[in-house]
């Protein structure tokens, strides 16, 4: 397979140009042009930001993707999915108001924010996923699979389970619905945490397969009958039913692979990572610990696998910022920045495994803009 074109422009400004219309000339010639935008609905995926983290990427920059997307006639809207985990943005309600926290707005963006799974996340299309080893039909957000035109905004930075999070965990994890993020996190089912459940029957009635039953006020889940769907977790008031996440983080990072093959499979599809704010962990944290490494750039492609290789090779480059986790962390002698931050990951076995599945390839050329 040919390498394919990653497209790299710099941080470098002057009183001419500015970040966002460096990113608008990025990605205009890495050929986002050759897409059929024309009245087509365009989601473009990211993530808000969890309150209280200010790592996660400026409205400015999902703004200039929406106006070039707008300039060439596509309705494009900003979606993200409900987070698996108790925070901000559990369900579509909390994620908006979060959304609007944070800056992403109708007026501040150009653009809609659209919560792709729903008011509890459960609003969900089954895609089979062609060739997957661990996922046969990957639960993702509904909007997500709506849109005729896909693009991944991404946030490339650490993660303490699959050693970065770029392209393929924005789009892999970030369009799974509640179950789909149960299924890619767990390789078991939900329980009740007894202590938090106040017996309102909420998860009886949604439950298909009479798995839960109702005891003195408390529920509980017969894993005989259960089968995972993660319903139960999306629809429970007081977040008393709970996810195991007991999965290997190999698993995770071939899950995250197939569930991003069910997103862009069969569509046209355009990647961006921004390194910047490299911070050692998920912007799903209520905080961000210090940057790594130095700010890099902007980097697009068609091919995210490729984009994330690119990217992962970059942050690799830089020199180590001394007063990080990375920095504490300098005596490990084995591994590369990453590995060193999060000890217990692999990240290449997610880039190993989109590659199998035909979603790119790791060989890159660089064209810097």
């Amino acid at each position: 397979m040919e390498p394919s074109k990653v497209y790299f422009t710099n941080l470098r400004t002057h009183n001419s140009i500015s970040l966002p219309e460096k990113l608008k000339r990025l990605i205009k010639k890495a050929g986002i042009g050759t897409i059929d935008f024309d009245k087509k609905f365009v989601a473009i995926k990211i993530h808000f930001g969890e309150p209280g983290n200010l790592a996660y990427l400026r409205p400015n920059y999902a703004k200039a993707v929406a106006d070039v997307v707008k300039e060439l006639g596509g309705k494009p809207f900003l979606t993200d999915c409900n987070t698996l985990y108790v925070g901000g943005r559990k369900n579509a309600l909390d994620h908006l108001e979060s959304a609007y926290e944070n800056g992403f707005s109708p007026f501040s963006t150009g653009c809609h924010v659209i919560i792709a799974d729903g008011l509890k996340g459960t609003d969900e299309a089954l895609v089979p996923v062609e060739g997957g080893e661990y996922v046969k039909e990957a639960k993702i957000g509904q909007a997500v699979m709506d849109a005729d035109v896909f693009i991944s905004l991404a946030h490339f930075k650490g993660h303490e389970a699959t050693g970065f999070g770029g392209t393929l965990k924005n789009i892999g994890m970030g369009c799974g619905s509640r179950a789909g993020k149960m299924e890619q996190h767990s390789a078991g089912k939900p329980h009740v945490n007894q202590e938090n459940c106040i017996g309102c029957r909420q998860c009886t009635k949604i439950c298909a397969h009479d798995a839960i039953t109702i005891t003195d006020r408390k529920a509980s889940i017969d894993h005989n009958k259960c089968v995972g769907c993660g319903r139960c977790i999306g629809v429970c008031p007081r977040d008393a039913v709970e996810p195991a996440s007991d999965e290997s983080n190999d698993i995770l990072n071939k899950k995250i692979a197939e569930y991003t093959k069910a997103v862009v499979q069969g569509r046209p599809c355009f990647y961006i990572n921004m390194v910047i704010d490299v911070s050692p962990f998920c912007d799903c944290h209520a905080e961000n610990d210090a940057a790594i490494v130095p700010d890099v750039g902007f980097f697009a492609s068609f091919d995210p696998v490729a984009l994330d290789m690119a990217c992962a090779d970059a942050v690799n480059r830089q020199p180590v910022i001394s007063n990080s986790v990375l920095g504490d962390h300098q005596h490990i002698q084995e591994g590369d920045h990453f590995h060193k931050v999060s000890p217990d990951t692999d990240w290449i076995v997610a880039i190993e495994h989109a590659e199998k599945l035909g979603l790119g390839t790791r060989e890159y050329e660089i064209v810097e803009v």
